[in-house]
């Protein structure tokens, strides 16, 4: 099961990369607002390193927002995109709860199976 959390991680990341990096014609809409498209992708993502790599808590929240943080900017390459700062903000704080989510799932699933 870690294994397989640890390959989701890696794909939404990537499913991240072309979503955000698209030209805004290739974007695909949901009609729902753009921060709730952004917490949808990036609370399942930093759940799936979480769970699929459980040590350590900072190691794995810096380089997501990391990541978040240099897709956004990216975004000012891109004719037509836009880098926000609320979206950002709404990306790292979805990382900082799904990787401690998940970090506290695999501390209690650990712990219980003892």
């Amino acid at each position: 099961m870690t294994k397989f959390l640890q390959v989701m991680g890696w794909l939404l990341l990537l499913t991240i990369v072309v979503l955000s990096l698209a030209p805004p014609t290739w974007r695909p809409t949901t009609g729902f607002p753009r921060g709730l498209e952004h917490l949808a992708i990036f609370l399942p993502t930093g759940l799936a390193f979480g769970l699929g790599y459980p040590n350590g808590y900072l190691s794995r929240i810096i380089p997501l927002i990391l990541f978040a943080a240099v897709v956004e900017l990216s975004q000012l390459l891109i004719p037509g995109r836009h880098a926000r700062l609320s979206d950002f903000l709404i990306e790292a704080g979805a990382i900082i709860v799904g990787v401690g989510c998940g970090l506290f799932v695999a501390r209690y699933r650990t712990d219980t199976s003892a």
